[in-house]
């Protein structure tokens, strides 16, 4: 568990919202003629523990599970919608305590399947809703051959960046490579006005930008099942980001203020560009309706060939004392039924994981549809390994310790690469079917 959030879990609140069970009416008991009536069966019952993506999610989920209740009065959802920042607390919590949720929303789930906690979502999901996904994402969900979870939502990574500050920057468009990053920052910083370039190496997404410069120099996190995180290549990307900061070329926290704040410091100006996903294209306007910005690709090490880089959430059910696969069946196909799932993706802003949804709102939007097609060749978090929660855990602590502690890049990624073989060995050794 993460010591800071731990610390800071105090501090925080979360918004539990459980919607009760629909009350049985029972009329009164004609005591002349004694009528008994037979007992009814209880409501199935599905603990649905979502996570908050924006101001939007927790209405939209409130809505279309009371919805879904009125349909179906012989099902219960509990649902509890919390902010990325605590989720792991809450379904750990559960978990310790025997009972975890039927359906969690979660961006992990092989070291669940391998403590055998999840159900197998190919005994849940219908037929007719297993063919609408995505396959290059169901098959990231596929771990020892068996579909523990399912895609719930996705997004691509580029760069974001305001075009009035690259205006008086003397910038003419995004930067492609490190080196048009670094001097582009330069000429931000110059103006005086504003930070060059906004990296995130907090709790959120340290992972995040270690992989954009991980893959940007050509290296990654895994190759062939063994873990790479202190190759050469990726000794270069932590170097160059660790040197951006050094010379003032990064906002003044990297390790303070997280992805969601700094997109409003750009949007009030006061930062030039960084990297986000697709959900910046509604969310940032909501609040900025004036920001002039654009986009354009992760920038790479000189002769690096371009990178796409791709995010997908997902959903996931574990076994309980009272799972039913039917209810979880209905209620999955009404989550991704049309318009229910449309509105989702369109209040969020994130990218559709099914096929229907994805070629309906892509021929409407241009810049969903490229998305989407970039989506298809996209790498990924090592999501697929089980020891991936303890590695990104683990790589949370790195930030702090790079930037302020003097500790060097190759040094950082030696300790962490020892950690993940460590922890690969032990779960290899200790696996469950």
């Amino acid at each position: 568990m993460n010591i800071r959030l731990l610390t800071s879990l105090a501090k925080l609140s979360f918004s539990l919202l459980v919607i009760p069970p629909l009350l049985l009416s029972c009329s009164s008991t004609d005591q002349a003629k004694q009528t008994v009536k037979p007992k009814e069966d209880p409501p199935a019952l599905i603990n649905f523990v979502a996570s908050e993506y924006s101001s939007q999610t927790r209405p939209l989920l409130e809505n279309l599970v009371q919805d879904f209740m009125l349909k179906n009065p012989d099902i219960v959802i509990n649902l509890q919608v919390a902010n990325w920042d605590i989720l792991d607390i809450i379904y750990t919590t559960m978990i310790s305590k025997n009972q975890p949720p039927d359906l969690l929303n979660t961006n992990v789930y092989t070291h669940f399947a391998n403590d055998g906690l999840l159900n197998d979502m190919d005994d849940i999901i219908s037929p007719e809703l297993k063919k609408k996904f995505y396959p290059d994402l169901m098959k990231l969900d596929n771990w020892n051959g068996k579909q523990y979870a399912i895609p719930y939502v996705s997004s691509t990574r580029k760069l974001y960046y305001n075009k009035e500050l690259f205006r008086e920057a003397g910038i003419a468009s995004s930067p492609k490579t490190w080196s048009e990053l670094k001097v582009d920052a330069g000429k931000i910083k110059k103006t005086g006005k504003a930070r060059g370039f906004g990296v995130d190496l907090t709790d959120n997404e340290i992972q995040a930008y270690l992989s954009y410069f991980f893959l940007g120099a050509g290296g990654g996190w895994i190759k062939d099942g063994k873990w790479t995180i202190n190759s050469p290549e990726n000794v270069e990307g932590l170097t160059f980001l660790r040197d951006m900061y050094v010379q003032g070329l990064t906002d003044s926290d990297p390790t303070v203020t997280t992805r969601d704040e700094k997109q409003r410091v750009l949007g009030d100006g006061k930062l030039g560009m960084m990297i986000s996903g697709n959900y910046f294209n509604l969310v940032v306007p909501r609040e900025f309706p004036d920001l002039e910005y654009d986009k354009g690709p992760i920038p790479v090490k000189d002769g690096v060939k371009p990178i796409n880089f791709g995010v997908q959430d997902t959903l996931v059910s574990f076994k309980t004392d009272h799972t039913n696969k039917q209810a979880l069946s209905k209620f999955l196909d009404y989550l991704y039924s049309s318009p229910i799932y449309e509105e989702i993706i369109q209040q969020e802003g994130f990218l559709p994981v099914t096929q229907l949804t994805g070629e309906r709102l892509g021929s409407a939007n241009v810049d969903m549809k490229a998305d989407l097609a970039a989506l298809r060749s996209a790498s990924y978090y090592p999501i697929q390994q089980p020891e991936w929660q303890a590695v990104m855990d683990t790589a949370r602590k790195m930030g702090d310790a790079v930037l302020h502690d003097h500790v060097s890049p190759q040094q950082a990624l030696d300790q962490l690469q020892k950690f993940a073989e460590e922890e690969q060995q032990e779960i290899k050794s200790h696996h469950r079917q």
